[in-house]
């Protein structure tokens, strides 16, 4: 999780480096010929001329000498970042190029060695805590709802975190309600703050759930759901790394932006009917975004 805030930060606090999340636009040229003369003439046809500098991506459906076609597009004023991944994967590394997973795919997550305190989850279930005594294999099964465990994740199973059948009378309230989850599992956020204008605060791994409001020119994004329980003004993002089945779920939708699985829709081309509504926001193959009030569900 990052939380950026575009306001001055004291220079003994800032970081080498952060990993923080924005909604950018690429466009994605699609090539089913390696005819480099097919490609310049419908170039020429289609850009008015060579100074547009805008970024793409390459996804073609057939082998291509790829430098000869990164040279080629850079001489018509277009900028090559990347591949969508497929036939051009060998020759975007030797290139440095990036790759892109392809539609419906997620990014894999980039996983810290430890996980500092300030990622630890909220429980946000009832569950009982992990028994101090020690217990056998049969009485160790996975869950998502867990209890502060002093115990790294080296020193247990992904699977076995916490004790189901723990018989200890310990309830939540005599524990932290934060833990370690295994590296392993999706892990949802919890963010009590309001995100105020200028700030980003983006989540991998997990559903990112928001309970207080979003304010205009503010962003929340996630590789999987969103939730908002409070106004959602700012520019709302799930799905980020291609994820279809991610959805947003706001209390109160009014969003500059929404975005799912990289289909986006912004404030004037909203129904109006779900406007300040709460709304379920999902994305549909060959409808696009789908909004459903959820009041008339």
């Amino acid at each position: 999780m990052t939380v950026l805030d575009n306001g001055t930060q004291g220079a003994s606090a800032a970081p080498a480096l952060a990993f923080y999340g924005k909604m950018l636009t690429f466009s994605r040229l699609q090539f089913g010929t390696d005819d480099l003369s097919a490609i310049e003439a419908q170039l020429a046809a289609t850009l008015s001329g060579k100074s547009s500098n805008i970024p793409v991506l390459i996804d073609s459906e057939v082998e291509q000498d790829l430098s000869a076609l990164v040279e080629l597009l850079w001489s018509w004023g277009l900028q090559p970042i990347g591949v969508v991944t497929g036939l051009l994967d060998a020759q975007a590394r030797e290139l440095r190029l990036a790759i892109f997973p392809a539609d419906g795919k997620r990014i894999e997550r980039i996983l810290p060695t430890k996980k500092p305190a300030t990622q630890r989850q909220q429980v946000t279930a009832n569950q009982p805590a992990e028994s101090s005594a020690a217990s056998s294999p049969e009485d160790n099964a996975a869950t998502d709802s867990t209890a502060t465990t002093e115990t790294t994740l080296a020193d247990v199973a992904a699977e076995t975190l916490v004790s189901a059948t723990a018989t200890t009378e310990t309830t939540l309230a005599d524990v932290a309600a934060e833990t370690l989850v295994s590296a392993e599992q999706i892990t949802s956020l919890i963010y009590d703050q309001m995100l105020r204008s200028g700030q980003s605060l983006n989540h991998v791994g997990g559903d990112l759930i928001l309970t207080n409001s979003v304010n205009s020119g503010a962003e929340a994004i996630t590789d999987n759901s969103l939730h908002v329980y409070g106004r959602a003004q700012g520019r709302l993002v799930a799905g980020a790394t291609g994820d279809k089945d991610a959805r947003i779920f706001c209390q109160v939708f009014n969003p500059s932006l929404v975005s799912v699985a990289g289909t986006y829709c912004l404030r004037d081309n909203l129904p109006e009917h779900v406007i300040d509504k709460s709304v379920q926001v999902r994305f549909v193959e060959g409808e696009g975004l789908v909004f459903t009030v959820m009041d008339d569900v």
